[in-house]
């Protein structure tokens, strides 16, 4: 299978080509070699957000959902890890935003940001689902023990499911590279990882993931979106995902009253 050619369906019809350099492969190098990724990406892309150079759609996510099905065996490899914490939503959702932002950024490696968008979070099927709410929204959640626990067993998914269909053991380390730290390190380390971290956040801008992400972390929606607007728009490191996330809490803050229900 080709890791540099699967091609990200455009808003309307068709098909657009994401190719890009590799990130590479440092889970071996050690954190120095991991921390030289950052800088040398912080470095590349000194400017932030980042600017986009493709078209850069700000529409409801829902009228341009995933569009290729190329992807369709992956979703079925991994059926059961969607069934927790509410998966079977946010992956879905966070798909459709990633590539969106790849037609943006049509420099990044598509296939890569696809594929560990669409597995970053299956690893929360694999831990204590009782530690999930309790341990993962509280707190200096980003932190939790349990956050660096999902990212391990995401990669465990990753390692499991990708060479069977076809992946090259060169292209399920780069994956696992994202997802090992998508939530518990501070900085991208390529610009896939970037999108891929964006596209992470930009769902819950998104109606759907308002009410599902407001219900964990014990919020109304009003708070929420306050939380949303303060906390991780300022998160974003892509243009793309600042004009999207933007829109986005307009119409949601618009559609729920936000303004007056609080």
């Amino acid at each position: 299978m080709s890791t540099h050619q699967t091609p990200v369906a455009p808003a309307d019809v068709g098909t657009a080509a994401g190719t890009g350099p590799a990130a590479g492969t440092e889970a071996a190098a050690g954190p120095d070699a991991a921390d030289a990724l950052a800088e040398a990406f912080a470095a590349e892309y000194s400017l932030r957000p980042v600017p986009a150079i493709g078209p850069v759609d700000t529409a409801p996510i829902a009228t341009t959902p995933a569009a290729l099905e190329d992807l369709d065996s992956l979703w079925q490899a991994v059926v059961h890890e969607t069934r927790t914490r509410g998966n079977d939503i946010h992956l879905p959702i966070s798909l459709a935003y990633a590539e969106r932002l790849c037609r943006a950024y049509p420099d990044a490696d598509a296939d890569l940001v696809r594929v560990a968008t669409l597995l970053h979070d299956t690893g929360w099927a694999h831990v204590d689902e009782s530690r999930i709410i309790s341990e993962g929204f509280t707190g200096d959640w980003r932190k939790a023990n349990i956050r660096y626990e999902h990212e391990l067993q995401g990669c465990n998914v990753a390692r499991r499911v990708l060479p069977g269909l076809g992946y090259s053991a060169d292209f399920v380390e780069r994956i696992c590279e994202i997802i090992e730290g998508h939530d518990t390190r501070p900085v991208a380390r390529s610009l896939e990882d970037a999108l891929m971290r964006d596209a992470d956040r930009l769902w819950r801008f998104d109606q759907a993931g308002i009410a599902l992400a407001s219900s964990w972390f014990k919020m109304d929606p009003a708070t929420y979106t306050d939380r949303l607007a303060v906390e991780i728009v300022p998160e974003l490191i892509t243009e793309a995902a600042v004009e999207m996330a933007t829109a986005d809490l307009d119409r949601s803050n618009a559609l729920l009253k936000t303004a007056v229900i609080r």
